[in-house]
C-alpha cells in the first residue's frame, strides 16, 4: 500500500499502477532501481512535482501549468549536466498518456524525475547515465487549508546558490528542507521558515511565502536563494491583474513577519495555505485574511478549469478518453 505521511494522500496499491519509465508505460513494480544507483547514492537528480485537479462535473482532470514545469525541469537538467531525453511538447503528451491509462478521478500529484542511472560508486556529473521517469499518485491536500499553520524560523538557513543551485529542483538539496521541516515539527510547529545565508526571510521547508501589510502584498526577491516557484509566479499575477494589488518583491526581515497582517505559502503542493503564527506571535487576528482568501478561492476556480480566462494555465487530461494500463 502506498501513503506518504505529512499530507493527505489515499491509500493505493502503487505496484499496480501504470509509471513511464526508460521510454515505456510498464508497471510501477517493474520500474525499480538498484541500491547502488547513483542518484539514490549522492542525491544526482532533478524532478517536479505538477498538481493534477479533478473537476467531477466535466468529468476532466485538469494538469496545472504543465508546459511551465517541464520548462523549468529543463533548465534543472542543464544545471547539473543532464539531458532530457524528450521536448517540452513529448513530456505534455506522455504525461497526458499516464494519467489516461492510470483513469484517476481525483486530484493527483505527478511526479516526473531525472536522476543518475548507473550503478557507480563516485562522486561526478559527468560519465554517469541518466534515466527518466513520470509517476502520478491520488494527492488530496498536503495542508488543512481552513486550520492554518503554526510556523517557526528554522535555524537551519535556506541553501545559498554558492553552495548549490537554490533555483534548480534537485534532489540532493532538499536535505535542507527536510533538516528544516523536521525541526520544526519536532518544536511543535507545522513548518518552518527558512532565513537566506544573510539573514533575510528566504522561504517555508518548500514553499515560497508571501506577506500582506496594509493592503500590499510583500514577497522575498530571487536574490534571497528562494526557489522561483510557479505557484509563486501565478500568485503574483492573480495578485496585479485580479486583485489590483501592489506587489513588491525585496529582502525581508523576520521581525516583520511578526508584524504582518498576513502571512501565506504558495507551492504545487502546498496549493496556498495560511499561517496563522509565527514564532508563537499570532499573525493579525490569527485566521485566514481576506487577500488570502481571495487569492486562494481565485487559485481553485482557476487550477479547476473554472475560469475561461485563465483555461490556458491547464491542460485537459482526459478530453473525454481513457484508456486502460494495457494501453
Amino acid at each position: 500500500m502506498f501513503a506518504l505521511p505529512g499530507a493527505n494522500y489515499r491509500c493505493m496499491n502503487i505496484g499496480d499502477s501504470t509509471v513511464f519509465a526508460r521510454g515505456c508505460f510498464v508497471k510501477y513494480d517493474d520500474a525499480r532501481v538498484g541500491l547502488l544507483t547513483h542518484g539514490l547514492n549522492y542525491g544526482t537528480g532533478c524532478f517536479e512535482g505538477i498538481r493534477g485537479y479533478w473537476n467531477a462535473e466535466e468529468g476532466e482532470l485538469y494538469l496545472l501549468q504543465l508546459r511551465e514545469h517541464f520548462e523549468r525541469l529543463h533548465e534543472s537538467a542543464k544545471t547539473l549536466l543532464m539531458e532530457i531525453p524528450h521536448g517540452v511538447e513529448e513530456l505534455v503528451q506522455l504525461t497526458i498518456e499516464l494519467c489516461a491509462r492510470n483513469g484517476y478521478e481525483e486530484n493527483v500529484y505527478v511526479r516526473p524525475l531525472l536522476f543518475k542511472s548507473a550503478e557507480d560508486v563516485g562522486v561526478r556529473l559527468l560519465g554517469v547515465d541518466d534515466a527518466f521517469a513520470i509517476v502520478a499518485v491520488p494527492f488530496k491536500s498536503y495542508y488543512d487549508a481552513e486550520a492554518g499553520l503554526r510556523a517557526g524560523v528554522s535555524s537551519w538557513r535556506r541553501i545559498d546558490d554558492t553552495m548549490a543551485p537554490a533555483r534548480a529542483k534537485i534532489t540532493g538539496t532538499y536535505i535542507n528542507s527536510a533538516l528544516a521541516k523536521s525541526e520544526a515539527q519536532l518544536n511543535g510547529f507545522d513548518e518552518a521558515i527558512m532565513l537566506s545565508f544573510d539573514g533575510h526571510v528566504a522561504e517555508g521547508s518548500a514553499a515560497n511565502l508571501f506577506l500582506v501589510k496594509r493592503g500590499v502584498l510583500h514577497t522575498p526577491d530571487a536574490s534571497q536563494n528562494c526557489l522561483e516557484g510557479i505557484t509563486r509566479r501565478s500568485v503574483l499575477t492573480l495578485a496585479t491583474s485580479e486583485l489590483g494589488l501592489e506587489v513588491v518583491e525585496r529582502p525581508i526581515d523576520r521581525s516583520e513577519l511578526y508584524a504582518a497582517d498576513e502571512l501565506f505559502v504558495t507551492g504545487t503542493a502546498a496549493g496556498i495555505a495560511f499561517i496563522k503564527s509565527v514564532d508563537h506571535r499570532t499573525v493579525g487576528d490569527g485566521q485566514l485574511g481576506p487577500i488570502t482568501r481571495r487569492l486562494s478561492d481565485l487559485h481553485q476556480r482557476v487550477r479547476t478549469g473554472r475560469d475561461p480566462k485563465y483555461r490556458a494555465w491547464v491542460t485537459p487530461a482526459y478530453a473525454g478518453r481513457k484508456v486502460s494500463a494495457a494501453g
